[in-house]
C-alpha cells in the first residue's frame, strides 16, 4: 500500500481500540464532559500531533484539525466521539475515525487544492445538556441560550452549572459559528440505525436531508386517588399520558412522520394510587415541512382533547427543535454515482435520526452525509454493530467523496446552490 493510500483496516482496528478504552461490560459510556470521553479526545489529539495540521477547540468545545490548502474555502468533515450511555461502538466515532483516516491520507498527498478540516462536535447526543447536536448549533448560529440554562442534565444537574465546571462559558458559545465562515462542503459517514439497508442488500447509501424535530417535555396533573374511586371519575395523570402518547403515535403515522417518548416520571409512583402527575418527555419528527408543520400543531390539539377526556390540565416545556433539512444537490449526485461504483447500487434515503449534518446544512454548508448499514438496525446499544466488509467500502465512500467535493470547490461550482428537500427512500 503507498503512503498516500487510504487504509480502511486500520480505521476498523482504531475503533476496536477506542472502544476498548472507553467502554466497560455495559457498553461504551463516552459522555460528553466526562472521563471516557476526555479519554477519547486525547487519544484522537494524539494521533492528530503526526500530521501536519493546527488543532484546537472552540468556544462550544468542538474539536477542530486543519489542513492548510492552496485555498482557504474548506471541505469539513466531521461526526462526533461522544456516546449515549451504554452505548455501541461505532455511532458517531465512525465519522471521526473514517474521517481522521481522510487527513491522513491527504496529508501524505502534498497540500490540498482546498483547506482540509476534521471536527469531533460535542455533545451530539446531548445526554449530558438536554441539547441534541449542542456543539454543531453554536457552531450553525442557532443556539438558543435562554433554553440551554433553563435546561436539566439527564441526571438533574442545571446545564449551565455543568458548562460553567467544564469551562464552557454559554454566553461565548456561539463565536464557534466562525468556524463554518470558510466552510465550502461538509461530509459526514455515519452507521444508519435502522434496517432499510440491510433489507435492500446493500451495504452503502447516501443520505438526502434529516427529519425536522420537536421536543416538548409534557406535565399532565390530576388528583391523587384510590382504587376505590370508580375510573369515570378518576383524574389519573398516567392514563392521561398513556392516551397521549398512543394517540401522538397515530397522529405521527397518519403524517408520514413519527414520535418518540423515552422519559417517563410519575408521582406519587406507589402501586395503590392513582398518579396525580406524570411528565414525559417527546418528540415529534418528520421530513416533509407541511406533515412538521401539522405535527407541531397536532400534538397540543391531542393533548387538549386528551385532558378533558380525563379531567386533568397539562402544562408544556420546549426543550428543543430542529427543523427539516435537505441536503445539495450535487454532493447528493457525485455521492451516489461513488456508492454505486463501490457497491453496485445506491440507495437515497432520508434520516429520522439526529445528526450534526442537519445544523450544519441549515447554516448554508452544502452537505451530504453517508450511510453504512447497520446490523439488524441496532444501534445505542453495545450490540451495535456493521459488517467489517461494509465499514471498509463505507471509508473507502468517504475517502473518494472528499476528493470529489475538493474537486468541485476548487473549480468554484461549490460556490453555492440550494439545498434538496430530503426524502425518506427513493431510488
Amino acid at each position: 500500500m503507498s503512503p498516500a493510500a487510504c487504509d480502511p483496516d486500520r480505521v476498523l482496528r482504531e475503533l476496536a481500540e477506542l472502544a476498548d478504552m472507553t467502554s466497560d461490560e455495559r457498553g461504551a459510556q463516552r459522555l460528553t464532559w466526562t472521563e471516557p470521553w476526555r479519554r477519547a479526545r486525547r487519544w484522537l489529539r494524539a494521533e492528530l500531533d503526526s500530521l501536519p495540521v493546527e488543532v484546537h477547540e472552540d468556544a462550544a468545545c468542538n474539536l477542530w484539525a486543519t489542513l492548510p490548502g492552496r485555498s482557504s474555502r474548506a471541505l469539513v468533515i466531521g461526526s462526533h466521539l461522544d456516546s449515549v450511555p451504554n452505548g455501541g461502538p461505532l455511532d458517531g466515532c465512525l465519522g471521526v475515525i473514517a474521517g481522521l483516516e481522510v487527513l491522513r491520507r491527504l496529508s501524505a498527498q502534498g497540500m490540498p487544492a482546498v483547506t482540509a478540516r476534521l471536527v469531533d462536535w460535542a455533545e451530539e447526543e446531548g445526554d449530558q445538556s438536554a441539547h441534541s447536536l449542542l456543539g454543531s448549533t453554536a457552531a450553525a448560529g442557532h443556539l438558543d441560550t435562554s433554553l440551554l440554562r433553563s435546561s436539566t442534565s439527564w441526571d438533574g444537574r442545571p446545564v449551565s452549572e455543568l458548562l460553567a465546571s467544564e469551562g464552557v462559558e454559554i454566553d461565548r458559545m456561539g463565536e464557534a459559528h466562525a468556524e463554518l465562515t470558510t466552510a465550502a462542503a461538509y461530509l459526514e459517514l455515519h452507521i444508519e440505525q435502522s434496517v432499510r439497508l440491510e433489507r435492500a442488500g446493500l451495504p452503502l447509501g447516501v443520505v438526502t436531508g434529516t427529519a425536522g424535530v420537536e421536543r416538548q417535555r409534557i406535565t399532565f396533573r390530576g388528583r391523587r386517588d384510590t382504587a376505590a374511586r370508580p375510573m369515570d371519575d378518576r383524574s389519573d395523570a398516567l392514563m392521561a399520558a398513556a392516551r397521549f402518547l398512543v394517540d401522538l403515535r397515530a397522529l405521527a403515522d397518519s403524517r408520514g412522520g413519527s414520535s418518540l417518548a423515552g422519559q417517563l416520571e410519575i408521582e406519587p409512583n406507589v402501586p395503590l394510587v392513582v398518579p396525580d402527575t406524570c411528565r414525559v418527555l417527546f418528540d415529534v419528527r418528520a421530513f416533509a415541512p407541511a406533515a412538521f408543520a401539522d405535527l407541531k400543531r397536532g400534538w397540543r390539539a391531542l393533548a387538549d382533547e386528551v385532558a378533558a377526556d380525563e379531567r386533568v390540565t397539562f402544562s408544556a416545556a420546549p426543550q428543543w427543535h430542529i427543523e427539516a433539512a435537505g441536503f445539495h444537490p450535487e454532493l447528493i449526485g457525485r455521492a451516489e454515482r461513488i456508492v454505486a461504483g463501490l457497491a453496485g447500487d445506491a440507495l437515497r434515503l432520508g434520516s429520522p435520526q439526529l445528526h450534526d449534518a442537519g445544523e450544519v446544512a441549515l447554516a448554508g454548508v452544502p452537505t451530504v452525509m453517508l450511510f453504512v448499514q447497520s446490523t439488524g438496525g441496532v444501534s445505542h446499544s453495545p450490540a451495535e454493530s456493521s459488517p467489517p466488509r461494509h465499514l471498509r467500502l463505507a471509508v473507502r465512500a468517504l475517502d473518494r467523496l472528499a476528493d470529489e467535493a475538493i474537486d468541485w470547490i476548487a473549480s468554484s461550482s461549490g460556490a453555492g446552490g440550494s439545498q434538496a428537500a430530503p426524502a425518506q427512500a427513493e431510488r
